[in-house]
């Protein structure tokens, strides 16, 4: 087979016309022509750290959409469905991704659960996380978001490092803020990757101790702005990833358009196929090719170098998409195994009551649209409760542990601004505990009961409506296909919306609001939590 377009040649910095021959799904030769072309060639898009689980799809149903837009490879971290089924779900990742020919490859979950602070449905200790490690089908260690254990040398993360380190495989790292001395021992750890930088400044003094920064784009987390000028200042030392991306964006890009983006604000073009696909590619040693001589053939036709339009995409020099056929279904194998872990029993409104109190402030959890880190936010209260929430747009805010019969912890919630209704999700990060938040206790409840009853998923309610979506695999994920699913969370979302909601991402941002280990405020199934502060758990009311 030969295919003849203007090829992007990162190393020697040029674009030509050429020949590309591939066989047995290698590039053969790449011979230089005289004659005009008027397309491109250019290596695959990688997204180099992503939940697949966070688009609410199985790796084979994240792959079909993912490859309309030319992405040939995926770095996945399933610490998601491990913090539901443990080793199990890793295994059920693996074996699902074995049935489509995009290139998925994963890691072992390094933090199961992310803090001792929350109820998860298994743990990876450092045991199991060397049984993980020896498998040759486990690329990395995944994200490492305990950096306080890794600062201060605890036995149980320096093991599970060391297990990565022996065998000479990735560390990837997740350090939101950490600087200075902390920083230093955190890298000297081993740890080569932040994915968590929101700040220039923060990204250029990991850069300088040698990590490499990997620049999110994500459905909520949204730090591409702040960054993009990394590309081209390290171009070697930065990668492009989502990080979390829910089924209606991914529908309508993927890295393509972050990389289209790059270029638009004027990034050097073999600076942004670098960021978008090789530095991936030579930084975890994984097997795709990028446009040279005996390479895998895994790359991407488009129309142009500022949009990106893909019109081919091959993967070991297979056809996978063309624009006039689609997908080719003869690459895909179906695979429909479910697994769960869901023991949470109805709840009622005496369970969500909160009593009165002679205390003066509430500590109200603050949100920041576009980011994943929280505020907290110390509200006098009024003449009570009920007027204050009124007077601020407070809502409340629900977790409950879903593994085992319990309690919920409650708590109280700014920036959502929901009336009249509620919502709930199964996908709580990272433990995906059942979480709500509402306005109305008879809301919230019933938004609850109705996940419980499905056994995870989302849901919306008010008086008169109930929409749910189930999540039949961890109370996380669904074997349905990608528009399909699309439609439907587009719909409850919209409902959401249409109550009052101000958040461009509401369950999106909803997810990240029980994730212990980003700052500042946050909410588990045992009550509010404050990494930075030096009791951790933070009462609700206070003086």
């Amino acid at each position: 087979m030969k295919i003849e377009a203007n090829i992007v040649d990162v190393d020697k910095k040029e674009i030509y016309p050429a020949s590309v021959e591939v066989r047995a799904g290698i590039i053969t030769s790449i011979e230089r022509l005289e004659k005009r072309v008027n397309n491109y060639i250019i290596p695959g898009f990688i997204d180099a750290h992503v939940h697949i689980e966070s688009s609410m799809l199985s790796p084979v149903e994240f792959s079909k959409q993912a490859m309309r837009h030319g992405t040939v490879a995926v770095i996945s971290d399933p610490h998601e469905i491990a913090n539901v089924c443990g080793i199990e779900g890793v295994d059920y990742m693996i074996e699902n991704s074995q049935n489509t020919p995009m290139k998925i490859y994963f890691g072992a979950p390094s933090c199961v659960p992310a803090t001792p602070f929350e109820t998860s449905g298994n743990i990876l200790d450092a045991q199991a996380v060397e049984k993980l490690m020896a498998k040759c089908d486990i690329l990395y260690l995944s994200e490492v978001m305990n950096f306080p254990a890794v600062v201060s040398g605890e036995e149980e993360i320096m093991k599970k490092i060391e297990s990565a380190k022996k065998r000479n495989k990735v560390i990837d790292g997740h350090a939101p803020g950490l600087k200075g001395e902390d920083l230093r021992k955190y890298v000297e750890a081993g740890i080569s990757t932040d994915h968590e930088c929101f700040t220039i400044e923060e990204g250029r003094e990991k850069i300088a101790l040698g990590m490499k920064v990997l620049i999110r784009e994500g459905s909520a987390a949204k730090n591409f702005n702040s960054l993009y000028k990394l590309i081209d200042e390290f171009p070697d030392m930065v990668m492009l990833c989502s990080d979390d991306k829910h089924p209606e964006d991914l529908m309508e890009s993927h890295i393509n358009k972050v990389a289209a983006r790059a270029v638009k604000l004027g990034c050097n073009i073999f600076n942004v196929i670098k960021a978008s696909s090789i530095n991936a590619i030579k930084h975890y040693n994984i097997g795709v090719g990028y446009l040279k001589e005996n390479h895998k053939a895994d790359f991407a036709i488009v129309d142009n170098l500022n949009e990106f339009n893909l019109q081919e995409l091959y993967i070991d020099g297979n056809k996978i998409y063309d624009t006039a056929g689609g997908l080719d279904v003869e690459y895909f194998t179906i695979h429909t195994k479910i697994i769960n872990n869901f023991n949470a029993e109805r709840i009622s409104i005496s369970d969500i009551a909160v009593e009165k109190t002679d205390k003066k402030y509430i500590n109200c959890i603050d949100v920041i649209e576009g980011e994943l880190i929280t505020r907290t936010k110390k509200i006098e209260i009024s003449e009570s409760i009920e007027k204050t929430i009124q007077e601020h747009n407070l809502n409340k805010i629900i977790v409950l542990n879903r593994y085992s019969k319990a309690k919920p912890a409650v708590g109280y919630i700014h920036g959502f601004a929901i009336k009249n209704s509620a919502i709930g999700s199964t996908i709580a990060h990272d433990c995906h505990n059942l979480i709500c938040i509402g306005d109305g206790d008879e809301n919230i409840v019933k938004a609850a009961n109705s996940l419980i009853d499905m056994r995870g998923g989302i849901s919306f309610t008010n008086t008169d409506k109930l929409k749910v979506l189930s999540l039949e695999i961890g109370g996380i994920m669904t074997n349905k296909p990608v528009d399909v699913v699309a439609a439907e969370y587009k719909a409850i979302e919209s409902f959401a919306k249409s109550n009052g909601c101000l958040l461009n991402a509401p369950f999106m941002t909803m997810a990240f609001m029980a994730l212990l280990v980003i700052p500042e405020l946050k909410i588990s199934d045992k009550g509010l939590f404050d990494i930075t502060s030096k009791d951790l758990f933070v009462p609700l009311f206070q003086d």
